[in-house]
């Protein structure tokens, strides 16, 4: 028997080398920037024309950091600081300037003390504010040796969650106070002080804070000195231990009002977490996941963690999930809070996942560290990766693994299947290029890479190679040609052997997925795949590995029943798309209905096909009948996949007139399992009962099932009177359910609740479900609420991204919103990746060709630097919508009112 089977192979960038097997090495992923060159271009894709990059000049290297002497002198109330820079610096060669990054700060005086020398005065500044860079100008020449140099300066505490900043919050009596607090990465310590402000440069510090003698003082290292301030006896001078030598990027100090909880590891670190005042019981659950992950890294590298304390501290105003400071971790509350009665199961599990990112940054990082923002990926692939590691270490009851698939590796092979994607590494100059890369693909698809290739060469090679890693470059910086696994690795050949039977022939061709169909690309390069292959025999035992690093070949399966299937990519690690033969998906459908296929791997089925759909490859209405067959599915995250891509769907057919016949679909296929699973948990149930239930009452909620809309109502009527408290995991679809079918009253009383909630994993629970109101002089007002002092800085995105994605009446409301406030937003997340995420959210859900023109008009009269890449990809996702409405709306349409037609 022969079986053609198509392996879209999306941009696996894994080059041919002559003795592939022996040398699957890491720096072969800069390869797909060939992809770029070879890419055809479609006469639509005038649209997304890239601009012209700003030029960029690194500093110079006559003139660099050994020591940075710091002190610096918040004031909590005028919001400005005081700063004295003392930096030991080696001149390399005679100059008569030194060039170092300063944004946003004034310089008041400067000079330079030569060893054994006398003092030179700088006699100007020149700031280049465009480049972020002061020149400081000598009137005599610096020779070459070490040197002091002296600056004192002053800056602004800000309020845009970024450098040295200004963050909001309320105390118990209702008072509202600031804490001063920072975020350096990627180009920010230079808002706080003077500095070498390039990952490449390190430096150690000593680091002083001069903070009201009430508040806490926080920086990477332990306290060597707390002393009374000599000219103001309110104030105290804290001291901190010298830091190791470390890049200026992950620099960090907090002074603010905290409560702790405090363990110790196994290895005898220090570990706190800090909390807002009187919520230190929120901190347990972190400080437990962290005292068990440090051991857990430093076994896995076979490197001890560094330094004698770690912090991890929830700031109010936060605009990332939590960055990796070395030493002193900051996070939003509710990537770090959680109470025990008020948090539901998908927090916990979040808290988790980004404890173990950013401890694993301690070491892949903060020890070693990219040479450049081009190798960003390094950093956030590897920690995006080893983070479910670690949760599956601590919580393997979370089956977090299979999380992964639907979390992160599907959503990097969505994002890299558009023209308007980037390769894993790519060329950074200008600042204003950096945040457009904290994206799916250097954290998502990194990941995913980095997973492919660890189960290729085995684990224990993969930890040699870490290990090997680390020791050679720690305290210094690696490109990503330096990584490289164990070179003895050959790949995992541990195949099963079956009983004998017959032997099945499968041909197997490799092509470039692309969003918007195939490509007759004669230039399209071959990638080398790694291709496995398991049979119904024994689903969860590889039959076969083979590497195709030609267009196609042809394979030989040996003892195989003639009615048994097979299935490529068993657990979904190899990243590409697979697209089966009419003959070969069919025979694969039941092992879908009797849940003989992994999870993983009907999850990764149903995933390609939704995708081949999308792109014009297959029908959807193939789709939605391979959709019915998960009837009998029990795993949580098979269907929370199921659920985004119906998500998507709906949100396609909000632009037609059969919406209703997609929700019916959406009742149907989910109320068996709605009904077996109840309201109420039952005993012995555990984490993903949790998480499951939740998705699907809130699925049929939101989809207008009757039985549950009644019962949500009921439910929330007990919940704000107080009679019966909704327990966590049911808010978010309680909230949701009542909202998509509610009116002015129900939204009022949300906004009660809201303004009632003391944690903010409940404010943040009501402001994602807000936009789902349906009436628009209501929404209106949603959207006026995220921009109100109800809703913090950060967290105004995911209210109007609520909106947007709420209905089609939501989407032109948020779109008009964002237009008309577009100053103030952009002003509040300048140069951060909020400003992509929010035109994200607000535009990828239109599907007329026109609204492309009009986003790429708007945005063309008002500059987003950070988000030019993710306006491109937003262009594209609205053309390749109205294509694919264009092309299967009818059929779709035809096939739910079939399925509604009585038997004949």
């Amino acid at each position: 028997m022969s079986c053609r089977v198509s392996l879209s192979v999306i941009r696996l960038a894994l080059p041919r080398s002559p003795n592939p097997i022996a040398k699957l090495v890491f720096p072969t992923l800069r390869a797909s920037r060939l992809l770029v060159r070879f890419k055809s271009v479609s006469s639509e894709s005038t649209l997304f024309s890239m601009p012209e990059r700003r030029p960029f000049v690194r500093l110079p290297t006559d003139v660099y950091p050994v020591n940075y002497g710091l002190r610096l002198k918040p004031d909590l109330i005028d919001f400005t600081f005081e700063g004295k820079l003392e930096a030991a610096v080696e001149v390399t060669q005679g100059t008569n300037q030194i060039v170092m990054n300063c944004a946003d700060i004034d310089i008041i005086t400067a000079s330079f003390v030569p060893e054994g020398g006398e003092e030179i005065n700088a006699t100007g500044f020149n700031y280049q504010n465009e480049d972020e860079k002061v020149t400081l100008c000598f009137p005599s020449t610096l020779q070459k040796g070490s040197g002091s140099l002296k600056i004192d300066f002053v800056g602004e505490l800000n309020d845009k969650m970024k450098g040295f900043y200004r963050s909001k919050y309320t105390i118990p009596s209702g008072e509202i106070r600031y804490a001063a607090v920072t975020q350096f990465e990627a180009t920010d310590a230079r808002r706080a002080f003077p500095c070498w402000d390039e990952p490449a440069i390190k430096a150690t510090f000593d680091i002083t804070l001069i903070v009201p003698k009430d508040r806490v003082a926080l920086s990477n290292m332990n306290v060597v000195d707390r002393k009374p301030y000599p000219e103001d006896h309110s104030l105290v001078e804290v001291k901190f231990a010298t830091t190791p030598i470390m890049s200026t990027y992950l620099v960090a100090f907090v002074i603010g009002e905290y409560d702790f909880v405090e363990s110790q590891s196994s290895d005898g670190v220090t570990v706190r977490v800090y909390t807002p005042v009187g919520k230190a019981e929120q901190g347990r659950f972190a400080l437990e996941v962290a005292t068990k992950t440090l051991p857990f890294y430093k076994d896995y590298f076979s490197v001890p963690y560094p330094l004698p304390k770690i912090d991890l501290i929830a700031i109010a105003d936060f605009a990332a999930g939590a960055m990796e400071n070395w030493g002193l971790v900051t996070y939003r509350e509710t990537a770090l809070l959680i109470d025990p009665k008020n948090s539901c199961a998908s927090s916990r599990q979040w808290v988790a996942l980004v404890v173990g990112h950013e401890l694993a940054h301690q070491w892949f990082g903060n020890l070693v560290t990219m040479e450049w923002w081009t190798h960003l990926w390094l950093n956030e692939g590897f920690a995006s990766w080893i983070e479910y590691l670690c949760v599956d270490h601590c919580f393997p009851e979370y089956d977090i693994w299979t999380q992964f698939v639907s979390a992160d590796y599907t959503r990097a092979l969505d994002l890299d299947a558009l023209d308007n994607s980037h390769p894993i590494e790519v060329d950074v100059g200008h600042p204003s290029e950096v945040d457009e890369i904290f994206d799916a693909i250097s954290y998502s698809k990194g990941a995913s890479v980095i997973r492919m290739l660890h189960n290729y060469i085995g684990d224990e090679d993969f930890r040699k190679g870490m290990n090997a890693y680390l020791l050679k470059f720690q305290h210094k910086n690696a490109s990503t040609g330096k990584l490289t696994p164990s070179q003895g690795a050959s790949g995992n050949n541990n195949c099963c052997l079956g009983n004998t039977g017959f032997n099945q022939m499968l041909k197997i061709s490799q092509k470039k997925f692309c969003a918007s169909g195939p490509r007759n690309d004669e230039n399209c390069p071959n990638w080398m795949v790694p291709i496995s292959i398991c049979t119904s025999e024994d689903p969860s035992c590889t039959k076969l590995e083979v590497l195709l690093d030609q267009p196609e070949t042809t394979v030989n399966i040996t003892n195989v029943a003639p009615d048994h299937w097979l299935k490529i990519n068993p657990g979904t690690v190899g990243f590409y798309r697979i697209q089966y033969s009419s003959a070969m998906l069919e025979s694969l459908l039941p092992g879908i209905r009797d849940l003989t296929l992994l999870p993983v791997d009907r999850l990764g089925l149903q995933n390609d096909l939704f995708s081949l759909a999308r792109a014009g490859m297959i029908s959807t209405v193939e789709v939605l009948k391979v959709m019915e067959a998960f009837v009998n599915e029990p795993n949580y995250t098979v269907w929370s996949d199921l659920s985004c891509n119906l998500g998507v769907l709906s949100s396609l057919l909000s632009h037609t007139d059969f919406h209703e016949d997609i929700q019916e679909f959406i009742r149907d296929l989910f109320t068996p399992i709605g009904m077996k699973l109840g309201w109420d948990s039952k005993t012995g149930e555990g984490h993903l009962d949790a998480l499951l239930r939740g998705l699907v009452l809130g699925k049929l909620g939101k989809a207008g099932h009757k039985a549950t809309l009644e019962e949500a109502r009921r439910r929330f009527k007990e919940h704000v009177e107080g009679k019966q408290i909704l327990p966590a995991d049911l808010r978010s679809p309680v909230y949701l359910t009542v909202l998509k079918h509610g009116d002015s009253t129900t939204l009022d009383t949300m906004l009660k609740l809201h303004k009632q909630a003391d944690m903010q994993e409940e404010k943040n629970r009501i402001e994602r479900v807000l936009g789902a109101i349906p009436a628009p002089d209501i929404i209106q007002r949603v959207l006026n609420f995220a921009l109100s002092e109800e809703v913090r800085p950060q967290d105004t995105v995911s209210v109007i991204g609520g909106v947007a994605g709420s209905s089609k009446q939501g989407r032109k409301a948020a779109w008009k919103f964002v237009k008309d406030n577009w100053e103030e937003l952009h002003n509040r997340y300048q140069g951060g990746f909020l400003i992509s995420r929010l035109i994200k959210l607000t535009v990828d859900g239109f599907a007329i060709d026109k609204m492309a023109a009009e986003v790429k008009s708007f945005f063309e009269s008002h500059h987003a630097p950070a988000a030019e890449r993710t306006v491109q990809q937003c262009c594209e996702n609205i053309l390749l919508n109205a294509a694919w409405l264009k092309r299967d709306a009818d059929a779709i349409h035809q096939y739910l009112l079939q399925r509604k037609a009585p038997p004949v």
